[in-house]
């Protein structure tokens, strides 16, 4: 079947407008983003990005579920590759590392970036967020369950093993400390040592 080439055009241009907008966003948050700005820097027309998204919020809900396709892309599908067990799941918590410190969003992850400027704001936006958010907790929790010989709660487990993720993230973008993620890998690798202890 032929694609239409106006058709093909305006997808790429949806994917170069959403990239940049989940690169301003992890720096400056999704309030940061405006279909202005975005045309400016893309050199597009503003009704062009408008007719995309037709609003701020569309906007901002387009650009966590493009986050979430890079972040599921390179975190989670690399990881599901791996045979269920330890390797698997100390594959998911590297690949987020990776994703974090090789800075795949200028901000560090984008959701650790935008999840604090929604928290305590009800709306489309927050509850787009709590889903990821949620989905993540649990894919790393049934992950963990895999685990042969785990002898820790999954839940609790995948709690603490996120925290460390987040402050490695956190400490990084803040200070510039790099050292945070072979702190965050030595302090995986201790909780998964505990948690598999007969």
């Amino acid at each position: 079947m032929k694609v239409d080439g106006r058709v093909e055009r305006g997808e790429q241009t949806k994917r170069q407008i959403l990239r940049r907008a989940a690169e301003i966003a992890s720096v400056e948050g999704l309030e940061g983003l405006s279909i202005g700005r975005l045309a400016t820097e893309l050199e597009v027309s503003k009704s062009g990005v408008f007719a995309h998204f037709g609003s701020k919020e569309e906007l901002q809900l387009a650009t966590v579920r493009a986050a979430a396709k890079v972040f599921v892309d390179q975190v989670v599908t690399p990881a599901l590759d791996v045979p269920p067990g330890r390797a698997r799941l100390e594959r998911l918590l590297d690949g987020w590392l990776a994703y974090s410190e090789h800075r795949t969003f200028p901000g560090g992850c984008f959701f650790y970036a935008v999840q604090a400027e929604f928290d305590a704001r009800p709306g489309r936006v927050r509850d787009t967020l709590v889903e990821f958010d949620r989905r993540w907790h649990d894919l790393v929790r049934s992950t963990a369950a895999d685990v042969p010989g785990l002898v820790a709660d999954p839940d609790q487990l995948a709690f603490e093993v996120i925290a460390f993720l987040e402050l490695a993230n956190g400490k990084s973008v803040l200070r510039g400390d790099d050292e945070a993620y072979a702190r965050a890998r030595t302090a995986v690798a201790d909780a998964l040592a505990r948690a598999t202890r007969a």
